[in-house]
């Protein structure tokens, strides 16, 4: 009986951990952009306003970001997965350019899929592949300001 709580504890564990941004497991990463895809200042920057707190992302150098940021200004509510990053599904697809995650850090602007978008406030350690949009330059408070539940977001050029 004991091991049997136990298996089910790590299955409900693991299922909660995929539940976010999982729809789109079966995109292959793309090799050929890997080494194109680096933040890019050149491309521009983005204002990130949470509640009272403001945060600037430099954006990659990508079909990706230049996707998401001609979406720019908006405004959504992004859901809580697994204490470490909020997520929203668009209505619409992105191209994607994806890789995988390795080591993800707080601040990492990604796309999951080809319409979840994904803001990291915890760094970890991941499997899943991820096409990168933008980097927030200095993470000081993200995780105080995206907080526990929902939190609405808007994302504009700066």
């Amino acid at each position: 009986m004991k091991y049997l709580i136990t298996f089910i504890m790590v299955l409900t564990s693991f299922s909660l951990s995929i539940a976010g941004c999982s729809k789109n497991e079966d995109v292959e990463p793309n090799d050929t952009n890997q080494l194109t895809d680096i933040v890019n200042p050149t491309n521009g920057t983005m204002k990130i306003t949470i509640g009272n707190s403001v945060f600037t992302a430099t954006f990659y150098d990508n079909t990706t970001a230049t996707a998401f940021k001609s979406m720019l200004p908006i405004t959504i509510n992004m859901n809580e997965l697994n204490g470490n990053e909020k997520y929203y599904y668009f209505s619409n697809t992105l191209p994607t350019n994806a890789s995988p995650g390795g080591t993800l850090q707080n601040g990492d602007l990604m796309l999951y899929g080809n319409n979840c978008l994904v803001l990291f406030y915890e760094g970890f350690n991941t499997s899943y592949s991820y096409s990168r949009i933008g980097k927030i330059t200095n993470t000081t408070g993200l995780a105080n300001a995206l907080d526990n539940g929902s939190v609405e977001v808007k994302f504009e050029m700066e």
